[in-house]
């Protein structure tokens, strides 16, 4: 079990080897054990997918852009499955800190944009808040920040 409270602050990233799958419109997008996972003081995992992982489906550049003060520039990304389109379903950093220069080519899914998100087989519950992107699964506990109240933690 672990607490996010354990976590640290500026975050780690760390390699996994747990299975990460993505779904969305009956198409599994991602299916991949060659992934990275950030992990920051009161904020579920964040698991980072190579985008040559990402199959079935298209990522399309959105203009948004936003600002994380330990990884850089943030990018959004729209999810094309057929002819259905989720706006800024994921992130990425293009060209990130030099910490976290192992993120480059890889995007985050945001789990309550998409069906489904799973970290070995169990499906995630989704981080409270729209702007943060953690996969909470049983084996992490809380409380987790982005829920009404939380914003100055």
């Amino acid at each position: 079990m672990e607490s996010v409270w354990d976590y640290p602050r500026p975050p780690r990233l760390e390699r996994t080897g747990r299975r990460i799958t993505v779904r969305h419109a009956g198409v599994t997008v991602v299916d991949s054990d060659r992934c990275w996972r950030v992990l920051e003081t009161s904020h579920p995992p964040v698991y980072y997918v190579p985008r040559s992982e990402v199959t079935g489906a298209r990522l399309e550049p959105d203009p948004r852009r936003t600002w994380c003060e330990w990884k850089g520039e943030a990018s959004y990304w729209d999810l094309v499955v057929g002819e259905v389109r989720v706006r800024e379903a994921a992130w990425s950093y293009e060209d990130p800190t030099p910490a976290y220069a192992d993120l480059a080519g890889a995007v985050a899914f945001y789990p309550g944009r998409v069906d489904e998100c799973r970290v070995d087989g169990e499906r995630v519950e989704v981080q409270p808040g729209d702007f943060y992107g953690g996969w909470i699964t049983s084996d992490v506990t809380g409380p987790f920040k982005g829920a009404p109240g939380t914003l100055g933690w």
